[in-house]
């Protein structure tokens, strides 16, 4: 399949196939660990990585280059590709072959598979799949956001109003967050629902959580499907001076501290600290 002529006619069987590819990976990553058979290692920046990762890795890689061998790829668990080639594509495959690695490693459930297509550095294409719930999430610019969940037909997804429901706000395990903690002394009531991964942007996307603070370090592949995602469902991903994210303009692919929101009429950023502003990058 040629990306180059993508359009309303190719979009919907290149979504189709990425699913499948993303589908088989985590059935990969499930087996592994169900298994339990996994060693952790370590990488240079002292992140973990398993074998899950690896061959999930292989599975999407082999998968994309076949469905479009003329798109490069760039991906956590890939070789490192410099800026100076980078800034040279108008498209490519961003990749997290296995987002959440330390839920994996504590076995939370709560990991999942990124693939998103980026094009002019804005993702126009994400799907993300969970192994453990077998649900999949996907979206495409200008064609909506679904999801779809053991083999069921695919349900067009929606972010939620703030109306008269107390606010459920995503936040992760793994991070204690001292400038989160400031945000909320702003809201008078709140839930809090803890999950890792992409699983709290789907979350948002779907209309189950509100609003997802990220107060901490990312990798532009953490946040890429799901920004494509969260928009087409009506929400959005932005730093905290309320810029959408974009990606490969620089050397390195970090992201600044954002927020996932759902309702877009609703000034999430009016709870982050003004101090806090310094910390976008």
């Amino acid at each position: 399949m040629t990306v180059t002529n993508m359009n309303s006619k190719t979009i919907k069987p290149m979504i189709k196939s990425v699913c499948e590819i993303a589908t088989e990976a985590s059935h990969a990553i499930l087996t592994i660990y169900r298994k339990g058979d996994f060693d952790v290692n370590r990488k240079s920046d002292n992140s973990p990585i398993t074998k899950a990762d690896l061959a999930a890795n292989r599975i999407i890689a082999d998968g994309l280059k076949q469905l479009t061998p003329d798109v490069p790829q760039l991906s956590e668990e890939g070789k490192s590709i410099p800026y100076s080639t980078r800034q040279n594509w108008g498209r490519y495959w961003l990749i997290d072959p296995l987002d959440g690695t330390r839920d994996f490693i504590a076995q939370t459930d709560s990991f999942s598979v990124n693939i998103a297509l980026i094009e002019n550095q804005q993702s126009i294409l994400g799907v993300i799949h969970l192994p453990v719930s077998n649900e999949c999430f996907f979206a495409a610019h200008q064609y909506g956001a679904y999801k779809t969940q053991d083999d069921q037909a695919p349900t067009p997804i929606h972010t939620r109003l703030m109306k008269d429901h107390t606010p459920v706000i995503a936040v992760s395990g793994f991070r204690e967050d001292s400038v989160l903690s400031r945000c909320l002394t702003q809201l008078p009531d709140y839930q809090l629902q803890h999950m890792g991964s992409s699983i709290k942007s789907c979350r948002v996307a779907e209309g189950k959580v509100d609003w997802y603070p990220c107060l901490g370090p990312t990798s532009e592949w953490d946040t890429a499907a799901a920004q494509c995602i969260v928009e087409q469902a009506g929400g959005s991903i932005t730093r905290l001076d309320g810029q959408r994210l974009r990606y490969n303009t620089k050397e390195s692919l970090r992201n600044p501290w954002f927020m996932v929101c759902g309702d877009p009429n609703f000034d999430w950023h009016q709870l982050v600290p003004s101090d806090c502003e310094q910390s976008v990058s």
